[in-house]
């Protein structure tokens, strides 16, 4: 197949039209309370094959670039979660994205089995292709719904590890290799790429902050390109020893977004960026590979059935078994179940029976699309909701401070931009009363364009960035200091903070 320049021309102007329009998606989105991966997946219909006409039916380049955008999608994940939030909801994370995923597995394929007709080996692709919640999903719906730490920590672990086990049995279910293996084998090979993927992420999450620490580049655009690299190099590493790709980009990304690395914050905002068009482009992809003429009736009312099997039973008992190695109150485990998020990740999953041509391959996919609209439609804009109505909703912390990470190499410090918003209680504080760690100073304010020396009485305001220089063994303690009186004002000293 020949590329030459007119095509490329071609391809800019569409892309660039169709990127920009999903970007203007997210304010209407976010206006009218549905999620954009809706818009997304819409623009993909009306680009594809039933209404402008673009030819698109290749699975397996579908399921590549899926896989790569899902890489991607993780590593921002990893990148912005913190761990010191996420540490006390580890354990029910990772049993919801194991013994959670294997209950809800069972419990669809059965369903899709019984009640939809589907022969044994689709049912149980029906279960394992739907039964991962969506990292993309979770960390941008969640991180806007005021929640306790350890109600999103779990969510979090969950969405960032439940990949990897459901990619795994995918792929053996429908290569056949499940059916030669049996089912202890299987179990066996899921936890080998598990475990091992886990390992080598943390080898190379170390090994790259170790780097990076040392690693004076010479321009600052080059950290996030490194982080980001290092992140998919724990990907490549693992799949290239057999191991789950996923599992590894995800923990690769968390240690190096929680380690002590410089410009931290500009690295975690060019990863965002780049996952949210790894985000547009994924469901735009999904959307041309539709083809809404094959949606019937009994399309939409087998997606019904396995969504509500999915969401009434499969979902709530694998909360519940997975919560007896950690337990949480009622309400928060309900909500923990009513936000198992759906989004790009069964979609792709779906993909590998095609590229393999399982039989009911073509329905099966048709079905977990349906699906995924019916779960975002219903459970996305309703999470504020039920938080509120399960009182697990708690107010809004004030988070408004943002931090920028400059190294200062010859003096062994760090210099920190601290830019003061209007939610923030910084405001009318002086600079005295911050009290920074002895050693780390507020050298510099920046009011309306002017460069103000402070002094202990400057009192901030809304706007204002402030140069802070700290040495590096105190950067944590000076960030923390400055959060809390963001969070508390002047009397953040006698505040607990709250969790």
């Amino acid at each position: 197949m020949s590329f030459d320049v007119h095509q490329l021309d071609t391809f800019v102007l569409v892309g660039s039209a169709v990127t920009l329009l999903a970007v203007l998606a997210v304010r209407l989105s976010s206006r009218v309370g549905l999620p954009s991966l809706l818009i997304y997946l819409l623009i993909g219909v009306l680009l594809g094959e039933s209404v402008i006409g673009i030819q698109f039916d290749d699975a397996e380049v579908a399921h590549a670039i899926g896989f790569g955008a899902l890489a991607i999608i993780l590593a921002e994940g990893g990148l912005t979660t913190s761990w010191r939030e996420m540490r006390q909801s580890v354990r029910l994370g990772l049993s919801l994205a194991t013994i959670g995923v294997a209950l809800s597995v069972g419990i669809v394929a059965v369903a899709g089995h019984l009640l939809l007709g589907l022969p044994w080996s689709a049912a149980v692709l029906l279960g394992a292709v739907t039964s991962p919640t969506d990292a993309a999903a979770v960390f941008s719906v969640l991180r806007v719904v005021p929640l306790p730490k350890r109600i999103t920590g779990t969510l979090e672990a969950e969405s960032g590890l439940n990949d990897a086990p459901t990619v795994v049995l995918v792929t053996l279910v429908s290569s056949g290799a499940a059916a030669d293996h049996g089912v202890l084998a299987t179990g066996g090979i899921v936890a080998y790429e598990l475990v091992a993927g886990v390992l080598v992420g943390l080898a190379v999450g170390f090994a790259g902050a170790w780097v990076m620490r040392r690693a004076a580049l010479p321009a600052s655009g080059l950290y996030p390109i490194a982080v980001l690299a290092l992140a998919l190099l724990g990907y490549g590493g693992a799949a290239a020893l057999h191991a789950s790709g996923f599992a590894a980009v995800y923990i690769a990304a968390l240690v190096l977004g929680n380690s002590d690395l410089p410009h931290r914050a500009t690295s975690r905002s060019f990863a965002e960026g780049l996952a949210w068009m790894a985000q547009i482009g994924l469901f735009v992809m999904l959307g041309l590979l539709l083809s809404p003429g094959r949606i019937g009736w009994g399309t939409v009312a087998s997606a019904l059935v396995a969504a509500v099997v999915l969401t009434a039973i499969a979902r709530p008992v694998s909360v519940a078994v997975s919560a007896l190695v950690q337990r949480l109150p009622w309400q928060e485990l309900a909500f923990v179940s009513w936000a198992g998020l759906r989004g790009a990740v069964p979609i792709v999953l779906a993909t590998i029976p095609l590229a393999e041509d399982v039989p009911d391959a073509t329905r099966l996919f048709d079905i977990v699309f349906v699906l995924v609209v019916i779960d975002t439609v219903l459970t996305g804009p309703t999470l504020p909701l039920v938080a509120k109505w399960l009182r697990v909703a708690r107010r809004s912390e004030p988070r408004g401070i943002d931090m920028e990470i400059a190294p200062l190499e010859r003096l062994g410090a760090d210099l920190l931009q601290v830019t003061i918003s209007p939610r923030s209680r910084l405001h009318g504080v002086e600079v005295g009363e911050l009290r920074l760690p002895q050693g780390a100073s507020v050298s510099m304010v920046v009011r309306e364009g002017q460069a103000i020396v402070p002094e202990q009485r400057t009192v901030l305001r809304t706007g204002d960035d402030l140069l802070v220089v700290t040495p590096r063994k105190l950067r944590e303690a000076t960030e923390e200091r400055l959060r809390r009186v963001s969070a508390g004002g002047r009397l953040a000293q006698w505040l607990g903070e709250q969790t």
